[in-house]
């Protein structure tokens, strides 16, 4: 996911604090540096790292745990709270007849997200069409068509017409039969009294549910400002971020828009269609440090294809830690679909996979070393793969000679293994994380039942 070096070093410090045999004023102001240095790093404004700072250390120092939690358990619910409200309060799409209007600059993605939108819509089993109402954009018209085609949605447009309003309008009559229907507009190359005006006008004859501004993740804190600019021209009701995949500037983008009030209802997390998700802050926050996301799971197991009782019992296995080596052959061959693969990765409380330069997941890379994983537990017995725990050093050295690779790479296998059950008990066996895990679980009582057991 994006913000890799933030969440490594958000779970890095909930580790100091879990593995602590006490705490006492110093090691929580260790806990604070640590996480302002994270914070920055992710390019969350200063003065709003040291506000979260503050309020971190007046309570750590001021309040104490109730009855049965201990002093460390406490400290890690202040943190989880605090950053919590960092990332504004959750809003969503509502899923019924409107018309959404997109706003933003050029290069965001606008066009991109209408067809994410259109595809999550149809998914909800809502009707969708688009409004050409790009007028500059030499490409746009010809953009949004092709993507109208790709996603099934109704497209209309005049080529050649530079008037926005008048195309809207003429498309009232032709899309009166859709549920949703999105309105992509133009976009400049900086926010300037020319376009906040043309947008204001065409908001008017529009007169949209939802004016929703689609901004490019890594415009980090500068977010802010554009969020609140088209807010008070044209009463902006929610933002969707995109490039959520490959930055990290991220939380500056994040944040900014947290403080102007203005929810952030999607992001984007790929170039897919399918690379789109409701923007929760309790979801977005469990995947940063590792909790994993119950929910989002789920969906994933879903959408390969597996039954919802296959399903459930699948993803259970997984946040619960009670899987062997057959159960994780059994996840990487139904997942290998990139778009799955990169889902299914985000939401679990796993080990390492390959990552590129940019510190995003190199698909290719964890594709090919779980090709290679996979011949390793096709030279595997039944029972092996049942009871991992019998592979000695004799087995890895037939298992290597087997699958034609290195024994060290049946070790790494196996280490990985491990690694995975263990993040997933450690999440079961903090009391503090996993209470706040399992409020991410109340729609699934077999679910919650499985994971306290």
């Amino acid at each position: 996911m994006a913000l890799d070096n933030l969440s490594s070093s958000l779970r890095e410090t909930f580790r100091k604090i879990t593995g602590s045999s006490y705490i006492d004023k110093d090691i929580i102001r260790d806990m604070i540096k640590d996480i302002q240095r994270a914070l920055l790093k992710a390019d969350v404004n200063v003065k709003l790292t040291l506000e979260l700072s503050r309020k971190i250390q007046e309570r750590s120092e001021g309040e104490k745990p109730p009855a049965g939690m201990t002093p460390q358990d406490y400290i890690l619910k202040i943190v989880y709270e605090e950053l919590l409200s960092l990332l504004g309060k959750p809003s969503n799409l509502k899923l019924q007849p409107q018309t959404i209007m997109l706003v933003g600059l050029y290069g965001q993605g606008k066009t991109t997200t209408a067809g994410k939108l259109a595809r999550f819509f149809t998914k909800k089993g809502l009707s969708t069409g688009f409004v050409a109402a790009d007028v500059h954009r030499p490409a746009a018209y010809e953009q949004l068509k092709t993507i109208a085609e790709q996603t099934g949605a109704r497209f209309f447009g005049i080529k050649g017409e530079k008037n926005p309003i008048k195309i809207f309008r003429e498309s009232e009559d032709e899309l009166k039969d859709i549920s949703v229907k999105i309105v992509d507009t133009s976009g400049r190359d900086s926010l300037d009294s020319e376009l906040l005006d043309e947008i204001s006008k065409l908001r008017k004859a529009v007169n949209p549910n939802e004016v929703l501004l689609v901004m490019d993740a890594t415009i980090g804190q500068q977010a802010g400002p554009q969020a609140q600019a088209l807010m008070n021209a044209t009463g902006l009701t929610g933002v969707i971020i995109t490039k959520m995949d490959g930055t990290g500037k991220a939380g500056g983008a994040l944040s900014a828009v947290a403080q102007t009030g203005v929810p952030v209802y999607m992001l984007g997390t790929g170039e897919h269609f399918d690379d789109f998700e409701i923007f929760s802050p309790k979801k977005f926050l469990g995947r940063l440090l590792g909790m994993g996301d119950p929910e989002t799971l789920l969906e994933v197991v879903k959408d390969a294809d597996i039954s919802d009782e296959k399903a459930e019992e699948t993803m259970t296995k997984i946040m619960s830690g009670k899987f062997n080596l057959m159960d994780m052959y059994d996840i990487w061959e139904k997942f290998a679909k990139p778009s799955l693969m990169k889902r299914l990765f985000d939401s679990m409380p796993m080990g390492k996979m390959p990552k590129s330069a940019s510190g995003m997941l190199d698909l290719d890379a964890a594709q090919e070393k779980i090709g290679r994983y996979t011949v390793i537990l096709d030279s595997m017995t039944y029972r092996e793969l049942e009871n991992p725990e019998i592979i000695n050093a004799k087995v890895i050295k037939r298992v290597s000679r087997g699958s034609g690779t290195q024994e060290q790479e049946v070790r790494n296998l196996l280490k990985e293994f491990k690694a995975m059950k263990e993040n997933a008990k450690m999440m079961k066996g903090n009391r503090a994380l996993k209470k706040m895990l399992r409020g991410q679980m109340k729609g699934n009582p077999d679910l919650l039942k499985e994971f306290d057991d």
